[in-house]
């Protein structure tokens, strides 16, 4: 089953309805909130009784979830000390009532918000909880609070549990508020959120200060959380399915036929990659059509690909000239991957607009194919068929009109607005890919590694899109199951070979095991053997 990722806003609404339309009081929710943090901290820890820990608190809801935390940690016979950094008499409701306990029980709580102390506390801790600030953090964190922050992050010998969300980190876009050099968040080593996952914790660069991300149940009923109206989704094996096992008589006509549109000189890798990835993925005929003049190179590249040449401009590449040939062969498979290595000649780009202005068959477009179509996006919404678009931030740029850091700023809306605007399913790659859907539903990807940085391993996504498309998945299922297991395929590789070293075609190696592992943990998640 999916599970929904959500924005602040949407999180106190589920917080809302637990407690007026279900009657479970606030007060309990808090509760439950603060034993599942002090649970990790004995897993944690292990044996609790004598482990120093540092809660650090501030005076939202937030800090009452460490208060909570903190008298079940102390009443486990750990030597407990709390750092309060706010005004007390902004404590209100629950958060008052928690630390108005922990007085009440003289657990040591310093208010001075001194951070020469909390430095010295940091450093005695083996296990700090963070609950300083939680998910309505907007704007910029500065003063005591972003040196506290950063204080934690300096000066912590042990590790760090963090409440809900990570200090300094927007619930809603991953950014982060901090203003010092090491302080843009605190930095955990594991987050316990509660109820469901907060898009900024699986979105850059707030994703890699959460650690390992624990969902805590809280007690908010299931009822409350299905009926979430939140169109944003976590994507991991949940979030697809597989197909089932092959019938005993099937054959390779079954299973689609993939053409790719790729190659120019020099860039003949790229084409080989595609058709890899699509193989692995289980296309059953993929042929590559090739400029004339590469044609026996990627016939000696390819081993289980066909290869078809067509004719070519004067710079070795597709152009004008090869517009007819090129569609009357894509008309007579199921799919079209088309980008891979093309090249970006003038004559190029024509050919690009021409032939996706006429498609009658789904599409996914990378690549030098995205270049050709920045410049007349048009041609997207004219289409007569799905299409699937991939582009890596530059290449949003590109599309858009505007810089990286405008795309990385907001990846997730600035996808699904994309998507909508335009009509194609968005494949925005990057740590934390976003797969849009015109209809407004986001996923966020879970898998991947950072040894996938590597030149062709793109190329390799689009083969496996492509390769999915030609067996007449959806362009959602096929863009959401390429991409986690893709991501997938490239942590086993990085196991296998270490991120520096992997390459883009051990990343193709290793997607029968993704697939393999995916297909375990989704009978497992069924109940079944």
């Amino acid at each position: 089953m999916r599970m929904h990722l959500v924005n602040a806003e949407e999180m106190r609404f589920l917080d809302r309805l637990a407690t007026e339309k279900y009657g479970i009081p606030s007060l309990l929710l808090m509760e439950n909130a603060g034993r599942a943090v002090s649970a990790t901290a004995v897993e944690i820890l292990g044996e609790v009784r004598g482990r120093r820990v540092l809660v650090v608190c501030g005076p939202g809801n937030n800090g009452g979830d460490g208060f909570v935390a903190a008298r079940h940690l102390h009443n486990a016979g750990a030597d407990v000390r709390i750092s309060y950094f706010g005004d007390r008499s902004r404590s209100k409701g629950d958060a008052l009532t928690n630390l108005e306990i922990a007085e009440k029980m003289q657990l040591d709580i310093d208010f001075s918000g001194s951070l020469r102390r909390l430095r010295l506390s940091a450093g005695w801790a083996e296990l700090v909880v963070d609950a300083l600030l939680g998910t309505g953090v907007k704007g910029e964190i500065t003063g005591d609070l972003a040196k506290a922050i950063e204080t934690i992050n300096t000066h912590k010998v042990g590790e760090v549990i963090a409440v809900d969300i990570p200090s300094g980190v927007d619930a809603d876009t991953g950014k982060t508020w901090g203003t010092l050099p090491m302080g843009g968040a605190v930095d955990a080593d594991y987050t316990v959120t509660f109820g469901l996952p907060k898009t900024g914790l699986v979105t850059y660069p707030g994703a890699s200060y959460v650690g390992e991300l624990i969902v805590a149940d809280i007690s908010i009923p299931k009822e409350a959380l299905n009926s979430c109206n939140s169109q944003t989704f976590l994507l991991d094996p949940n979030a697809f399915s597989l197909p089932p096992c092959r019938y005993a008589a099937s054959h390779k006509g079954d299973y689609g036929h993939l053409v790719i549109v790729a190659g120019s000189v020099g860039m003949t890798g790229a084409a080989a990659l595609a058709a890899e990835g699509a193989l692995r993925i289980g296309t059953g005929l993929v042929t590559v059509a090739v400029p004339e003049s590469l044609n026996d190179i990627l016939e000696v590249k390819l081993t289980e690909a066909m290869t078809i040449p067509v004719a070519e401009n004067q710079a070795r590449a597709f152009g004008k000239a090869s517009v007819d040939q090129t569609l009357e062969i894509i008309n007579k498979r199921d799919a079209v991957a088309i980008g891979p290595g093309l090249g970006r000649g003038e004559d190029t780009v024509a050919f690009v607009l021409d032939v996706v202005h006429r498609l009658e068959r789904p599409a996914v477009i990378d690549a030098d194919g995205l270049f050709a179509v920045s410049k007349d996006l048009s041609v997207l919404k004219a289409a007569r068929e799905a299409i699937v678009i991939t582009p890596h931030p530059g290449e949003m740029a590109i599309l858009l009109g505007t810089s990286v850091s405008e795309v990385q700023s907001n990846r997730l809306e600035v996808a699904r607005a994309f998507a909508k605007d335009y009509g194609v399913t968005v494949v925005l790659k990057g740590a934390g890919t976003v797969v849009a859907h015109p209809s407004g539903r986001a996923f966020v990807n879970t898998s991947g590694s950072p040894g996938m940085a590597t030149g062709g391993v793109g190329d390799v996504l689009s083969g496996m899109i492509g390769g999915l498309l030609a067996q007449e998945w959806t362009p959602e299922s096929a863009a959401c199951a390429a991409v986690y297991l893709h991501g997938r395929a490239g942590e086993l590789a990085a196991e296998e070979c270490t991120e520096p070293s992997m390459i883009a075609s051990d990343v193709a190696r290793h997607i029968g095991d993704a697939i393999n592992e995916t297909i375990y943990l989704q009978h497992r998640q069924r109940g079944e053997d």
